[in-house]
């Protein structure tokens, strides 16, 4: 039996000169593109990652992109063509989506520019939700409000930014590295549902989302025959609380949680 609703299916599309522009003004111009992914993943399943630019111009991204597996879409030169071509191929490349793959549901653009208000309007004609992400100082209002949700990308989290649970182990007591590992995953994984509003956490959707994140996890790694084991050890350690549900074959369900 599944429990809870179905993953989302999402597709991500990256406006990447428009992202270049407004980190133009900025000291910093780093761009984590994992940042993005490690929240997009708290949602959902990426099938299709692609990025549009002209990119000899954006040399020195191009790496961490590649490694994140970002396909890279070459546009023509603004000289060459009078206008935003990233932008035309964008619109095309995800209208081609939306109407020849269906179980595409969630479409992520991730720019501010409001010229893509009306690719957003049509995604929504087309019953798929849309996603915004760009930069709080250079996203049009037009574009923020027309999208289901706008996520500015700094308010994202640093991947690298892990969660400690043996600062919520009962009496403050150090874990050991592998269990505590397995831990911060876990209490990971939940805060990522309640922050998507999830009524119900079940055992399934939180195992779910850490392999999403970290698709490698395999709770026998850490030294528990079952995912249901590292929740009754959590349990035990008074991070969460659990409970079994009957109608779905006695399924764990997490009912409270306690963060650091």
């Amino acid at each position: 039996m599944s429990n809870g609703p179905e993953e989302a299916r999402l597709a991500l599309f990256i406006d990447f000169e428009n992202i270049a522009l407004g980190l133009k003004g900025r000291k910093s111009k780093n761009f984590d593109i994992h940042r993005i992914l490690e929240r997009l993943l708290e949602k959902g399943r990426i099938i299709a990652k692609r990025a549009y630019a002209d990119w000899t111009r954006y040399a020195d991204f191009r790496a961490g992109l590649h490694e994140a597996a970002i396909e890279l879409i070459e546009v023509p030169k603004r000289s060459q063509t009078g206008k935003n071509s990233a932008d035309i191929r964008l619109v095309v490349d995800a209208l081609d989506l939306c109407y020849t793959k269906e179980h595409l549901d969630t479409f992520v653009i991730v720019s501010g520019d409001s010229d893509f208000s009306p690719l957003v309007s049509k995604l929504k004609e087309n019953n798929k939700r849309v996603i915004g992400l760009g930069l709080r100082d250079a996203t049009s209002a037009l574009l923020a409000d027309n999208c289901d949700e706008f996520l500015f990308y700094e308010d994202l989290e640093s991947p690298s930014v892990g969660r400690k649970a043996e600062r919520a182990a009962a009496g403050g007591v150090a874990l050991p590295g592998k269990k505590q590992e397995a831990f911060d995953l876990l209490l990971d994984a939940i805060e990522a549902l309640l922050r998507e509003n999830k009524d119900v956490l079940w055992s399934s959707m939180i195992k779910d989302t850490i392999k999403r994140k970290k698709p490698a996890f395999s709770e026998n790694s850490y030294g528990y025959r079952a995912f249901s084991e590292l929740l009754e050890d959590a349990a035990r350690h008074e991070l969460i609380q659990i409970t079994r549900d009957t109608k779905s074959g006695g399924t764990y369900v997490v009912t409270e949680v306690r963060f650091p």
